[in-house]
C-alpha cells in the first residue's frame, strides 16, 4: 500500500513530475551519447592505427629507433620472419626494410620514410590496399613502381605513372639513387602518414642495394587482440636480443586513451548524476512542502516517522527511475542506430585527419554501462531523498495540521 501511495504521489503534480522526467531523460541522453562518440572516436583512432601501419607487435633491432640506420638490421630477419608465420596465435606477418631518403619530383622534392615491403604480405597485415584512391599496390608492369600518400602526390605534384627519384643511404655509408614510377596513390586518415610514407617492393631494394634480404621491422597482426601480452612474451623467447614491442608500447598516447576511456565514460555520468542530484532534491523539498499539512495528519493518525521515511524515498526512486529508464532507452536506441549508419563528419575530416581520427565515427557503449547507470540513479535517487525525508520526518503533527 505504502508503494502504490508513493506512485500516486507522484502524479499529483503532473506538470512538476513531468519536468523532472524530462530533465533527466536529457540529461542522461546527453551524457551516454556524447560518451558513445568520444568511446567510438577513440576506437576509431585505436584501429585505424593499427590497421594503418601499426599492427598489432613490431619487432626491431634494440638501437635502431635511436638514428633508424640503414645498418641496424634485424639478425636473421629472413628465418624469423618464417618462425613467426607458423604461430597459430598469429594471423599475419609483414617484414618490412626501412629506409629514410629523399622522393625527388621535377617540382620539389621532400624527405620520405621508404617502406620495403612484400605486397601481399603488408596487405595481410595492413589495410594499405582499401586506402588506395587510385592505381593499384606494387603490382604493376613497370619497372621499380612506387605508392605514396595522397599528401606526398600534392606536395610533389605527382599522378599515376609519374617517375619519382628516391636517394638513401646505402650499407657502404654511400648514397644510391633508385628512379621508379608511381603506379598507386593511396589516402588514409592521417595527412602526416599519407605525407611522409612511400611503398616499393623490397626486391627492387634489394637489388638497388646489391644485398641480400635484411628487414628493419616485422609487423605482426594477431588473430585475438586478447592474447597481446601473452604473444608477446612467446616472441621474445623466439627471438632473444631483439626488441619486441606491442603497439600501445609504440604509441603510448593511443595506449592512454584507450585505457582510460571507461574511466572518463563513469567519470562524465557521475557529473551528469551529481547535476541531477541537486534537480530531484529540490523537486522533492518542494513536494514535501506543499505536503505539511497532509504529512502530518498521517502521522497524526498513527503513521509511523520510518513509513513517512520510506515514502518519501519510494516517491524520489520512482521519480528517478522513470526518467532513468526512457533516458537509457533512448540513448540505447540512438547509439545502435548512428552505431549502425555513422555519424558522417566529413565537413570536419581535414581537423580530424591531423591527429589520426576517421571522418566516419561510429558510436558506441559497453553494455556494462548500462546496468550500473541503473545502479547509479538507485544511489542517486537514495542520496536525493534524505534531506526531503529527513524534513517530512521532522514535522510535529499538530504544528504541520494548522499549515495553511
Amino acid at each position: 500500500m505504502l508503494i502504490a501511495l508513493s506512485w500516486k504521489n507522484i502524479w499529483r503534480n503532473k506538470k512538476r513530475s513531468l519536468v523532472i522526467i524530462m530533465a533527466i531523460t536529457s540529461g542522461l541522453w546527453g551524457g551516454l551519447f556524447l560518451n558513445a562518440v568520444w568511446l567510438g572516436m577513440v576506437e576509431s583512432m585505436v584501429e585505424t592505427a593499427i590497421s594503418r601501419n601499426l599492427a598489432h607487435i613490431q619487432i626491431h633491432q634494440p638501437q635502431f629507433d635511436q638514428d633508424r640506420d640503414i645498418r641496424k638490421h634485424i639478425a636473421d630477419g629472413d628465418g624469423i620472419y618464417r618462425s613467426l608465420t607458423a604461430h597459430n596465435s598469429i594471423g599475419a606477418v609483414s617484414a618490412r626494410t626501412l629506409i629514410n631518403g629523399m622522393a625527388s619530383s621535377p617540382a620539389s622534392a621532400y624527405g620520405v620514410n621508404i617502406i620495403g615491403v612484400n605486397a601481399q604480405n603488408e596487405a595481410n597485415v595492413c589495410d594499405i590496399t582499401t586506402n588506395l584512391q587510385e592505381g593499384v599496390f606494387l603490382d604493376s608492369k613497370y619497372r621499380n613502381p612506387a605508392v605514396v600518400g595522397a599528401k606526398l602526390a600534392e606536395r610533389l605534384n605527382l599522378n599515376l605513372r609519374s617517375k619519382i627519384i628516391l636517394s638513401f643511404q646505402n650499407l657502404q655509408g654511400g648514397i644510391n639513387y633508385l628512379a621508379c614510377r608511381v603506379v598507386g596513390i593511396y589516402k588514409t586518415n592521417s595527412t602526416q602518414f599519407d605525407e611522409m610514407n612511400l611503398y616499393v617492393n623490397q626486391a627492387d631494394l634489394f637489388k638497388n642495394l646489391d644485398t641480400k634480404p635484411i628487414f628493419h621491422e616485422i609487423a605482426v597482426r594477431l588473430n585475438a587482440i586478447d592474447s597481446l601480452d601473452a604473444v608477446k612474451a612467446k616472441i621474445e623467447n623466439i627471438v632473444p636480443g631483439q626488441l619486441v614491442e606491442t603497439w600501445k608500447e609504440i604509441a603510448p598516447e593511443l595506449a592512454y586513451l584507450s585505457d582510460m576511456m571507461d574511466f572518463y565514460a563513469y567519470f562524465f555520468i557521475g557529473i551528469i548524476i551529481a547535476a541531477l542530484i541537486f534537480g530531484i532534491t529540490n523537486t522533492m523539498l518542494m513536494s514535501v512542502v506543499e505536503r505539511f499539512k497532509e504529512i502530518g495528519m498521517l502521522m497524526a493518525i498513527g503513521m509511523h516517522k520510518s513509513k513517512v521515511f520510506i515514502m518519501i524515498l519510494a516517491e524520489t526512486v520512482f521519480l528517478s527511475l522513470t526518467g532513468g529508464i526512457i533516458g537509457i532507452v533512448i540513448s540505447a536506441v540512438t547509439i545502435l542506430l548512428t552505431g549502425y549508419t555513422g555519424i558522417n563528419l566529413s565537413f570536419i575530416a581535414v581537423s580530424l585527419e591531423s591527429f589520426g581520427s576517421a571522418a566516419m565515427l561510429y558510436p558506441y557503449l559497453p553494455l556494462s554501462i548500462y546496468f550500473t547507470l541503473v545502479l547509479l540513479i538507485v544511489i542517486a535517487a537514495v542520496l536525493a531523498s534524505l534531506l526531503p525525508a529527513y524534513k517530512a520526518i521532522r514535522l510535529l503533527p499538530a504544528e504541520a495540521i494548522r499549515t495553511n
